[in-house]
């Protein structure tokens, strides 16, 4: 086991935006790192003040509303002194015991990234059914050989600057550590709705570009005997052309994932769920009825120059 005073030769990478709840937890849980890197995107509330008073690296980050985006623009351009980075959103936390095991898969790598599961919390309660647990994400890898993919997204307003749901494509061989990170968001529902209200702007374009057969190759390819996001890719094309999905997606979570044995937790997560999943549906149609375009108005008008009158009316 290591020792929990010395650091660990890994560079921490935490995508931030307005993050001021959530913030303290996640720097608390990741002192064991050599570097800690904290990517701003202009936050308006304490979040720099705080990131700095932990010690980390602050550096903002201009988006040019195409790509890349957050993350990508990060391992490109920060001056990691580790080979190693591992990348944390403000509303995760990473354990002890997952220290001591990255500690121990560093020192002699049989893999060039490892994957690490994630432990959901909503509403102050494990979200262990209804297929969110196990839910591996590659955060912990040698960075000079990830970037997230593209998955052709770049045209859709309002998805914010942040992969979110991209994976990473590595180059070499990828492992699975046992303990898990924590995920828990320490903001309200409100914020949950308006950032999954982005998130369906996204996932829109996604099955827009797998309707209309858009060939993308930097994305990573569905596949039913690959690895886990393989799979995913591969069911999320037969998904895209399902009927009624936001029941679907109900019964799936609720009923046949066993979501209802989280209590009232997961019967609210549920219902979030299929209510996103109807947002994915509506803005579709919506990309479709014109052309993969958002909001395009259907009659224009010229607009009446302001006389002094008309403004003091």
């Amino acid at each position: 086991m290591t020792c929990q005073s010395s650091k660990i030769p890994v560079s921490v990478l935490i995508p931030a935006k307005d993050e001021e709840k959530n913030l303290p937890a996640c720097l608390s849980s990741v002192y064991r790192a050599d570097e800690i890197f904290l990517v701003d995107s202009q936050s308006r509330d304490r979040t720099v003040e705080i990131a700095e008073s932990f010690g980390a690296k602050v550096v903002q980050f201009y988006f040019n509303g195409r790509w890349p985006k957050k993350k990508n623009w990060s391992l490109e351009n920060l001056p990691f002194r580790n080979e190693w980075v591992l990348i944390v959103d403000c509303d995760e936390r990473i354990t002890p015991e997952l220290w001591d095991e990255i500690a121990e898969a560093i020192k002699n790598p049989n893999y060039a990234g490892y994957y690490l599961n994630r432990r959901v919390f909503f509403l102050g309660t494990w979200i262990r059914h209804g297929g969110k647990y196990p839910d591996w994400n590659l955060r912990l890898f040698q960075h000079k050989k990830g970037r997230y993919e593209n998955l052709g997204t770049e045209e859709v307003p309002n998805t914010g600057d942040n992969e979110v749901h991209e994976h990473v494509i590595l180059q070499g061989r990828v492992g699975y550590l046992k303990n898990d990170m924590i995920h828990e968001d320490f903001r309200d529902i409100y914020h949950w709705i308006e950032r999954h209200n982005r998130y369906s702007n996204w996932e829109a374009r996604v099955y827009f570009n797998i309707i209309t057969g858009k060939d993308n190759s930097g994305a990573i390819s569905g596949n039913l005997f690959g690895d886990v996001v393989q799979r995913k890719r591969f069911l999320k094309k037969l998904w895209v052309w399902l009927p009624f999905k936001p029941t679907i997606r109900f019964i799936l979570f609720y009923f046949i994932q066993l979501g209802f044995l989280d209590g009232r937790a997961g019967y609210i997560y549920g219902r979030l769920l299929s209510q996103y999943e109807y947002q994915i549906g509506v803005k579709l149609y919506e990309l479709r009825r014109f052309g993969g375009q958002l909001n395009v108005p259907t009659f224009t008008t010229q607009a009446k120059p302001i006389s002094h009158q008309d403004a003091h009316t």
